[in-house]
């Protein structure tokens, strides 16, 4: 695949699923980050999107298969909460699809902006949006709500105050009787 799929830094809610194309007994190398001897770490997964950053914790590999019953298309729909309407326009390719699929959330990038350049073995099949809508704030009106709040913390009162000096003359007292001790005996 050549084309481009732009990743903003605030993108959320938006799930990528690709096709693996690779047999079964491949796809545990290629879906796993590893480390080398040298501590470098190499991931084919990541490579073959053409991510810079990549969080593995926001990532599912998964076999068809395993979703009898319920099929891809459900799984995409009731398992991730992608909107129905857009799973059910593309549940014959969703649910067609045999093998393995990587789900890629937003999370997966970590906030920031990128470019990937997904190539095989991995095969994109489809993006869906999250329809959660984020409220729009609604300016409190009362009187109270108005002005600015002070900075930092309350001045300490005056008894405080006065405990802690009494502290710190108590804690003076005290080396000074363990220095004549110590001095006189």
């Amino acid at each position: 695949m050549s084309d481009t799929m732009n990743i903003t830094a605030t993108e959320h809610g938006v799930v990528r699923i690709f096709a693996l194309d690779l047999p079964a007994d491949e796809v545990d190398a290629f879906a796993r980050q590893t480390h080398d001897v040298d501590g470098d770490a190499h991931w084919l997964l990541k490579s073959a999107l053409g991510a810079t950053l990549f969080d593995e914790d926001f990532v599912e590999v998964i076999d068809v298969d395993e979703l009898d019953g319920v099929g891809l298309a459900g799984y995409v729909e009731e398992g991730l909460g992608m909107p129905s309407a857009a799973v059910q326009q593309d549940r014959a390719l969703l649910d067609g699809i045999k093998g393995t699929v990587v789900i890629v959330f937003s999370a997966a990038f970590g906030g920031f902006e990128q470019t990937l350049t997904p190539r095989a073995p991995l095969r994109w099949v489809a993006t869906y949006q999250d329809n959660v809508d984020i409220p729009q704030m609604i300016p409190l009106r009362a009187e109270s709500a108005t002005g600015v709040m002070a900075g930092g913390r309350p001045k300490p009162s005056d008894a405080a105050m006065s405990g802690r000096v009494a502290t710190i003359v108590l804690i003076v007292l005290a080396l000074l009787v363990v220095a004549m001790i110590w001095i006189g005996g």
